[in-house]
């Protein structure tokens, strides 16, 4: 059984907090699943109800009149005893009912049960969710199985990990034979991804054309949910706009062209379709930067974006068996920039990082920028054997324009440092994480007499 890193998280809140709880992310990223067994592990009793493949509980919710008859009618309805102060209530798919963002407040006030929430943001009703008073509700986004948390099915013993770890941490090379293990394993994720169920595919069969046959099933599911959630004048374009994202991002600067969706189409007409993408999860925009400094967020240019799949799996799922068997033999010919950007994009949303790249028409273009501490971190991603070619990146560090002190290059070679710029194999973005900042405030200091 596969460990969740956000199951920490279920846990500790599980332990003691008084608040509800809600998960939510990306369709088939193992929610359901990893909110049971941490319920089933912590041994609390508790009654889940499925909002899709219950709508008599959906009719409850809806028809009730306040707490004591929303409760009375569940202990009527299901066939667990509700156990006061003991019973954690958990309520799955509650896209179906954004109202019960009204009833958070009310249901954590009356203090009889805990209450867990779990729903897919495809739909983004469950935006309103998240708007619940502050206080009465507790979030955790959940995103495919990162990189570490996808090595766990090879079974690699943890010192191996801790000797990766130390080797990132301290800038020494990697002994080649794990060096190449992890770069087969690696290339596995690229084929597999992070979908629970795609992973399950494989472990059982070892087929990866049953799992490309479990990544259209998710696309397919993906699409309906397009359909389902979004006003009848949205709903092609958000499939047409999910449809180009692998198109475009093949393009040499990856950027997402308005214009290819229609010609003579304004950003403005089709913002909704990007941020709705966004928000459910299924893509990931990186926007465009042109000053390194911090906060990156007041120079982010709205209109000007890439747009990456949230699931690299399916992304190479999408370009076709050719692709995935260059990639199985690990052929080095093979363009894989796309992928590569895509892959590393999406583990560091998963560790909480906002991503932008760099674009400035003196300097030149770097893959990827993110705040990491107090300081922008500058990241390049090559899939070929010029990584150390890097041209805006050198203009970006030494030509004076910034104080950045260090930035990451990411390829398929061994661990290596050259001034400011380190060189890392692809598979240590397992270890790029945010660091804890100390913020130690003198609080005499802004007293008054």
């Amino acid at each position: 059984m596969l460990k969740r890193k956000i199951e920490k998280e279920i846990t500790k809140w599980i332990k003691d907090d008084k608040r509800a709880l809600l998960v939510y992310g990306v369709r088939q990223a193992g929610k359901t699943f990893s909110i049971r067994e941490c319920l089933k592990e912590s041994g609390v009793p508790y009654v889940e109800f499925n909002l899709i493949y219950e709508p008599d509980v959906l009719d409850i919710l809806k028809n009730s009149k306040g707490v004591d008859d929303i409760i009375l009618r569940l202990s009527l309805y299901t066939k667990d005893k509700l156990v006061p102060n003991k019973t954690i209530i958990f309520f799955d798919e509650i896209q179906e009912y954004k109202e019960i963002a009204t009833m958070i407040k009310s249901l954590v006030d009356d203090g009889r049960f805990r209450y867990v929430l779990s729903g897919s943001l495809l739909g983004v009703e469950i935006n309103n969710i998240r708007s619940a008073p502050v206080g009465y509700l507790k979030t955790l986004k959940m995103y495919p199985l990162d990189l570490e948390e996808f090595i766990q099915i090879f079974n690699i013993d943890d010192k191996v990990i801790d000797l990766l770890r130390r080797s990132y941490e301290d800038m020494t090379k990697v002994d080649d034979i794990i060096h190449e293990r992890m770069l087969q394993i690696f290339n596995l994720y690229l084929l597999i991804g992070g979908m629970p169920s795609a992973i399950e595919v494989y472990r059982n069969t070892n087929d990866i054309d049953l799992v490309m046959d479990e990544h259209r099933d998710i696309i397919a599911l993906y699409k309906l949910d397009f359909t389902k959630y979004e006003k009848e004048d949205k709903k092609l374009r958000l499939i047409d706009t999910y449809d180009l994202i692998p198109t475009e991002l093949n393009k040499e600067n990856k950027r997402f062209k308005i214009s290819d969706l229609k010609r003579d189409l304004r950003y403005e007409k089709v913002e909704d379709s990007f941020l709705w993408l966004d928000k459910a999860g299924v893509a990931l925009p990186v926007y465009n930067v042109e000053e390194a400094m911090i906060p990156l967020l007041i120079n982010k240019k709205r209109s000007l974006f890439k747009l990456f799949l949230s699931d690299v799996g399916m992304l190479t799922t999408i370009y076709g068996k050719a692709t995935k068997l260059k990639i199985m033999n690990m052929d080095r010919d093979i363009n894989k920039g796309a992928i590569y950007e895509d892959v590393v994009s999406q583990e560091l949303c998963a560790h909480g990082f906002a991503c932008y790249y760099y674009a400035n028409k003196k300097l030149g273009e770097v893959d990827l920028v993110i705040e990491k501490g107090d300081k922008v971190l500058p990241i390049i991603v090559k899939s070929g054997k010029d990584y150390k070619r890097h041209s805006a990146l050198n203009n970006l560090l030494y030509s004076g324009v910034s104080d950045i002190e260090e930035a990451v290059v990411f390829s398929l070679d061994n661990v290596e440092k050259e001034g400011k710029i380190k060189y890392l194999p692809i598979y240590m973005t397992m270890f790029l994480k945010e660091d804890d900042v100390d913020i130690d405030i003198n609080i005499d200091k802004y007293m008054f007499d």
